[in-house]
């Protein structure tokens, strides 16, 4: 398949032009930022040059934004409207224009926002869960996981969304933490991508990527209030090995990303677990 990458210079983008690339798909990057894996440097809030970019592939995988890292640094609303929204409209325009089937577009785990609150218990977070968005940043992000929408029905296009998981840059002890509930290793990320790409779907749908838990709903209040006798009921063996490494067990858990529904659409199976970095 021929495949488009935004933010090819990213995190996960690179992850993802890597990944396809060793799948076999022909695929091209574009980022504003020059990187290995960066064929052109396009901004897409260029519609000149989208336009033009997205002409003769079969797909495209739009991971690029302004995250949550812009807003914490101050950039304006202005800004996040013209990248992740406009920017969006451009990429989702040029497919219908020139023939693109498929849009798989990457979204956030922050959009769940104030949902992701509760002082009683940990929130189970699959896609069921109301979005309420805190800031720019996620009110973007709503807003484009409704254009997509809007183009699978209205436009015939097929587009679907991921919220991906946190993979910030993290010292071991806080990256193996999160990889409990609510981290994602961008390899994990890049393989979801890869799966859905030869995924047909029938109506619109939302995908919660994360690196899944071992925890069930039952756990939930026990995470909040005593997570280490909850993570030891499935891993006992952490007790000494998080002894022997000097890290410290999370004081407490506030949510929990499910991605079920992830694995009985298209398979998702996350290597990069808690368990992976726990035996490594």
């Amino acid at each position: 398949m021929k495949v488009l990458v935004t933010g090819s210079s990213g995190q996960l983008g690179s992850a993802t032009v890597t990944h396809l690339k060793a799948y076999g798909h022909a695929v091209t990057g574009i980022d504003t930022m020059p990187a290995a894996t960066t064929d052109q440097l396009i901004d897409i809030k260029d519609k000149g040059a989208v336009d033009t970019i997205t002409k003769g592939f079969d797909a495209i995988i739009h991971t690029a934004a302004l995250h949550g890292k812009h807003f914490e640094l101050n950039y304006p609303r202005e800004a996040f409207i013209q990248t992740n929204i406009l920017g969006t409209l451009n990429l989702l325009n040029a497919c219908v224009a020139n023939g693109v089937k498929k849009f798989l577009y990457t979204s956030t785990t922050s959009i769940y926002g104030e949902a992701l609150v509760d002082k009683d218990k940990a929130v189970w977070v699959d896609e069921t869960l109301t979005e309420r968005p805190r800031d720019i940043y996620d009110i973007t992000k709503q807003t484009t996981e409704q254009l997509c929408r809007d183009f699978f029905y209205k436009e015939g296009l097929q587009t679907s969304v991921y919220r991906v998981g946190r993979f910030l840059p993290e010292d071991d002890n806080l990256k193996t933490n999160h990889r409990l509930y609510r981290g994602l290793d961008e390899r994990d990320g890049a393989e979801a991508l890869r799966l859905a790409l030869g995924t047909e779907f029938t109506d619109f749908e939302i995908f919660n990527i994360s690196s899944g838990s071992p925890f069930k709903q039952e756990d939930v209040v026990q995470l909040k209030h005593s997570p280490l006798s909850a993570i030891l009921k499935y891993y006992p063996e952490a007790e000494g090995i998080y002894k022997a490494r000097g890290w410290a067990f999370p004081q407490s858990i506030d949510r929990v990303y499910v991605c079920d529904k992830a694995k009985r659409y298209f398979n998702y199976r996350p290597k990069y677990t808690f368990e992976y970095l726990l035996n490594s």
